[in-house]
């Protein structure tokens, strides 16, 4: 199956999950060049969105995200990284392990 760049405008989403214990990490986005860099080198390259560049994840905290393995969904417009993080394994720009921490409370995101 190959994966389709061009049905989101040249992006897919790239789900990060830890490959030992299944923690969802973190949510960015791949263009062709960051997926091939990827595979090129093993470490999880995005295309950052805001700076209309690759972007390889943990160049400056350390927390670099060793692919796994990767899988994607029926339609190829989506990945899925599992990774092994590297380094103090704060994968959130906040200091947090996973990007995913402010939980829905009633009335909005606590």
């Amino acid at each position: 199956m190959e994966l389709d760049f061009d049905k989101q405008g040249g992006l897919l989403p790239a789900i990060v999950r830890d490959a030992a214990q299944g923690d969802v990490l973190m949510l960015g986005f791949m263009n062709r060049a960051a997926w091939e860099q990827t595979l090129a080198t093993g470490y999880v390259t995005f295309f950052s969105r805001s700076r209309q560049k690759l972007w390889l994840k943990g160049e400056t905290s350390g927390n670099r995200l060793r692919m796994r393995q990767a899988f994607t969904d029926c339609d190829g417009d989506a990945l899925l990284v599992e990774v092994e993080v590297e380094g103090p394994g704060q994968v959130c720009h906040e200091g947090r392990r996973s990007c995913f921490f402010h939980e829905w409370r009633e009335g909005g995101f606590a």
